[in-house]
């Protein structure tokens, strides 16, 4: 396949004024949140290359996008041009010393994060800068070529965004991955959250899940049972005619459309809910588009990934965003 440019300008037609402001906040709010926090530290020459998939799409690559331009490298086992652009991608990633991050995407495994880029053959690359997504270049570039729209994307993070990449410890070693955290003894306190909820104590039930996840993040009969309980404890209190009302008379006001949305989830409206919120992403901007796209996020999680109408909702949650 030969290589195809694709003009840089089309940063400026995606960073229009009003979103290039709102994004370069939240990508200051980010850093700012980081250095009260501890932040993460330099990390390791190796943690610049990074395995994406559709799961983690929207934290390792979307959220990361706030501190830095992540690259995206659409690639498959059996296709010779990757094999050449990827050692070249990555071994530029560790040599730009953290100004951005390379996300490799293994399209035969992310079959729907291929659709929702457009990508018609692979080699591909794209770049997420403070969450907004462009095309960089398609097929094997020659190396002064990549060496160019990587300088340019970098320009136009910092011009743009204020992204000033991150800190990397040369001699650094990339951790080891955690160890697996045994199951435990959890069975007691997963019992006592599951007769919470059937005694509609929805404080006790979050609260006896929480224990758990405290121990092991991982547990996924308490983090479905979390946030179930967190839903019904949201909408125990709601007047379910007064909510649909305002939903309806105020289609703009965020707030209004969240809570009708968990109304639908627990009357077992769930396409109904999911709609809502991705109408409500759609239309909106700045923190009321947060505020929508994390409700979606939660709701998601009580209904369990695998199902067909999260993987559903995920793509179109996805079409919106970019």
């Amino acid at each position: 396949m030969q290589p195809r440019n694709m003009s840089m300008s089309g940063v400026v037609d995606l960073a229009a004024v009003k979103a290039a402001g709102e994004a370069k906040t939240k990508a200051e709010q980010a850093r700012a949140q980081a250095a009260r926090t501890g932040g993460a530290g330099a990390v390791a020459p190796a943690a610049l290359v990074i395995d994406v998939d559709e799961a983690g799409f929207e934290r390792d690559v979307l959220q990361r996008s706030a501190e830095v331009p992540v690259v995206i490298d659409f690639w498959a086992e059996w296709c010779e041009p990757c094999k050449q652009l990827g050692p070249l991608l990555e071994r530029l990633a560790v040599e730009y010393n953290g100004r951005f991050l390379l996300a490799k995407v293994d399209v035969d495994a992310n079959q729907m994060l291929m659709q929702q880029f457009g990508i018609q053959g692979i080699p591909a690359v794209f770049a997420v800068v403070a969450g907004q997504a462009l095309p960089l270049f398609q097929g094997a570039a020659p190396e002064a070529q990549i060496r160019e729209t990587l300088d340019q994307l970098i320009q136009v993070g910092e011009e743009r965004f204020g992204l000033t990449g991150i800190a990397v410890d040369p001699d650094g070693v990339q951790d080891a991955a955690p160890a697996e955290v045994p199951a435990g003894p959890y069975d007691a306190l997963l019992e006592a959250a599951a007769s919470a909820l059937d005694a509609n104590d929805f404080g006790g039930a979050v609260q006896a899940y929480k224990n758990v996840l405290t121990d092991d993040p991982a547990n996924p009969e308490a983090k479905l049972g979390l946030a179930q309980a967190e839903l019904l404890a949201r909408v125990q209190t709601m007047d379910p005619q007064a909510v649909r009302k305002d939903a309806a008379d105020n289609p703009g006001d965020v707030d209004a459309q969240v809570a009708a949305a968990d109304l639908d989830l627990v009357g077992g409206h769930v396409e109904d809910a999911f709609s809502r919120l991705v109408e409500a992403v759609r239309r909106n901007t700045g923190d009321e588009r947060d505020t929508a796209r994390l409700r979606l996020l939660e709701l998601f999680e009580v209904i369990g990934p695998d199902d067909p109408r999260v993987t559903a909702a995920r793509t179109a949650l996805a079409r919106v965003l970019f």
